[in-house]
Parts: structure tokens; sequence; C-alpha cells
């Protein structure tokens, strides 16, 4: 019987194409086919349950001889043990993609592209660049979901909030509490996805409060909100994963510098959207006095918006749990609460406070004090006065409400701009 003879490299690098492909052999059943074209590609020859069997192992040259029987030396193994080297490597690929996608960063990415519809731009924006700085480039990212742990989210936003250097792609070297503030809030949502689809059994985003990782500065409640606050803000109520309603009613009293009560006990038919305006009876001011609010652009738009939420009749923010009542005094501070601008440890940021951050922007910016106050219907003590001046500087108050709108909108745009990360 005729010994196999070992194969060499020059042996392999020298076999030329024919008129038909061909074989050259190894030992222990390896060969290498030569194609008419002139690639060369190795195979083992196996019997299993009864069958013969071929097992392709790859390219000459991308794999060398010695390593073509490394893998025919594992695979006579596999064989041994009744596993069929084919199905074992597609097993293996399929492990190596699910573990790439129960990564940190893959169930981070699949959170994101759920929710980019639901976002605005700016928002989905400041979300891609920070979870990309901190959770993406960062080694926390390559680590499958179901290994992070609390600590791993504590150690995460303490670092943000309060780092006393600047490092990677950070632009200043003092902490940030309010983007620190907003990593807990979407990390707790990549963790809620992993729940749902089988990749982590538990949320360690919350199981701490923020303010044992984020030490804020002491601030007044209801105290005006500065810019990059107020920017802070209007990004985070784009994202906000609660009810919509309560955003819209939020950014309304950033629009409207009415009192809570005044928004929450609303009836749509107190609005006339086509003259953009809106008339609160005295019955429900402070001074039982009518006061006309004359709307912005944007105010509209968000109105037409709640309305289809709604359904326009009624009440404007309906309470979810008693339909028959308006939305309760407590929602909206408490949403705020969850975004961290109010609460304890938190700026001391609540609903009462929009007034005061519009009255004090557009007093810096030289609007008229009376056109100011009018807005916020802060008026005479004589009642007839009042009513019969109830209407006073509507023109001039609706290019001032509309001049702060068009504020808020610039903040947004560009704190998203400036979140970028540099390419």
């Amino acid at each position: 019987m005729k010994t196999a003879k070992a194969l060499t490299a020059s042996a392999i690098n020298a076999a030329k194409p024919k008129d038909k492909p061909y074989k050259l052999s190894d030992l222990n059943r390896l060969s290498i086919a030569i194609s008419k074209a002139g690639s060369k590609r190795w195979s083992w020859a196996y019997r299993l349950d009864g069958k013969d069997c071929t097992y392709q192992i790859g390219t000459w040259p991308a794999i060398g001889l010695a390593e073509a029987r490394e893998r025919r030396s594992a695979a006579e193994k596999l064989v041994t043990a009744g596993i069929h080297p084919k199905a074992h490597d597609e097993q293996q690929v399929a492990q190596t993609k699910t573990e790439q996608a129960t990564t940190f960063w893959a169930v981070t990415s699949e959170w994101i592209e759920l929710n980019r519809t639901k976002w605005s731009r700016y928002y989905l924006q400041q979300v891609k660049n920070f979870m990309t700085r901190y959770i993406c480039d960062a080694d926390i990212g390559k680590r499958p979901l179901r290994s992070i742990t609390t600590a791993d989210i504590f150690a995460l936003v303490r670092s943000v909030a309060s780092r006393t250097k600047a490092m990677g792609v950070e632009r200043k070297a003092g902490g940030s509490p309010s983007i620190a503030s907003l990593l807990k809030l979407w990390c707790s949502g990549v963790f809620r996805l992993g729940i749902a689809s089988g990749r982590c059994d538990n949320n360690p985003a919350v199981g701490f409060r923020l303010s044992d990782a984020v030490v804020k500065p002491v601030a007044k409640n209801n105290r005006a909100l500065n810019g990059d606050e107020l920017r802070d803000l209007l990004l985070a109520l784009d994202g906000y994963s609660g009810e919509r309603s309560t955003v819209i009613a939020i950014k309304l009293l950033l629009l409207t510098f009415v009192r809570t009560v005044e928004l929450r006990s609303a009836g749509w038919d107190e609005f006339d959207l086509r003259n953009s305006l809106w008339t609160i009876p005295g019955e429900r001011m402070k001074r039982a006095l009518p006061h006309l609010v004359p709307l912005s652009t944007q105010a509209v738009a968000l109105l037409e918006e709640l309305k289809v939420i709604t359904g326009g009749e009624g009440w404007l923010f309906p309470n979810r749990r008693t339909p028959k009542r308006s939305m309760s005094a407590t929602t909206i501070n408490r949403a705020l609460e969850n975004l961290g601008f109010a609460g304890a440890n938190s700026i001391g940021f609540t609903a009462h406070g929009a007034r005061g951050t519009a009255s004090t922007y557009l007093h810096e910016q030289d609007f008229p004090p009376q056109h100011v106050e009018r807005q916020l219907a802060h008026v005479q003590r004589n009642k007839v006065a009042g009513a019969y001046n109830k209407a006073l500087y509507l023109t001039q108050r609706r290019d001032m409400v509309q001049h702060y709108a068009d504020y808020l909108d610039s903040l947004r745009s560009a704190g998203a701009k400036s979140n970028a990360i540099p390419a």
C-alpha cells in the first residue's frame, strides 16, 4: 500500500491550473484543490454517522500549510465527539453575533434607533453624541449588557457630574450635572429595552438615586434659569420618556408665562388657534380679571399636536386617571424632578420658574417693562381700569412672545450643535 506524502509549501505554490480541477493530497485525508482558474482551497475528508463528508477549511495562501493541519486536527476531535465541524463553525459564528448584539453599546444603538422618530433631531443628536462618548468609546460599551452593574452606572454618572479635568473630547474641565442626569435617564431606557428583549434581567440605572451620584449647586426653588440651564431643559424635554402631554404642558408654560394652575385648568373653548389667542376668563385669574395671551407659532403648533392627543374637547390637559378632572397639580413638577431639574439636590427649577425665566430674559433684552408685566398678568389693582385695558399692548406682546419662542429654538439648536462630537 502506497504511503501518502506530506505536502510542502513549494509544491503548493508550484501547482498550476489544468483543464480540469485536481487535488494535491496531504497527510490524514487533508487535501488542497486547484481550480481551473488557479484558486486553491483546503478540505478534509471524514466519515460520520455512516456518511462520507467533506469539511471546507479555507483558501491558500490565507491559510498556510501549518494552520490547515491544525484546523484539520481540531476538526478531527469534533468528529470523534460526533460533531460536524461545519455545524460547530456556524454555531460559533452565531454565538459571536449574539454576543456582539448584546453588548451595552449594541443595545444602546438599538434603543436609539427605536426612539429616533419620537425625538426632535436636536435631542436625537444630543443622545447620540453623549452616549457615543460615554458608552461606545469607553470600555463599558464593549461589555455584555447583562454584566453591567449598578456600581458601573453609578461610577459613570458620578464621573461625568464631578470630573475636575477635561478628558478625551470633553470641552471643559468641570463636571456637568445636567448631562450626568441625562445619562442616568438614557441608560435606564437602554436597560428597559434589554429586559424586554431578554438580554438582561434588571435595570442597574435605577439602583441608586440621582442625588447619590450628582451633587448639584444649591439653588432657590422657582429661580430663573440661565441660558445654559434653559438649553439643557429644552433638550431634556425633547427626549422625556413620560407622557407627551406633560412635555407639551411644560413647553407651553415656557412659551406663555402663565401660572401653572391657569394652564392646567384651561379648556379648549378658551383658545382661538386661528387667531393665535388664548382668553383666560377672569374667574380663573389671580386677580379675577380676564387675561388675553397671544400665542407664538410654536405654541400654536404644540396646541395643534395636543388636540390630536386629547381630542380637542373639554380640558386642555385632562387627568389621566380621572378624565373629568384636569391635570394633577403635581404632574409637571414631578416630571421636572424626573428630568433632574427639580427636587432635592437639583438646580431647584419648578414649573413656576418659567415665568421668572422669561421675565428675566425679556427685561435683559430691553423689552418695555409694561409689556412684560402685562404678559405676566401683573395688572392694576383697580378692576375697572384693568378690565377696560385687558387687551393693552396685545400687538407688542405678540411680537415679544414670538421673539422669546424663537430664542428658545435657537438655544436648543445651538446646544445640539455645540454638543456634536468633533470629526
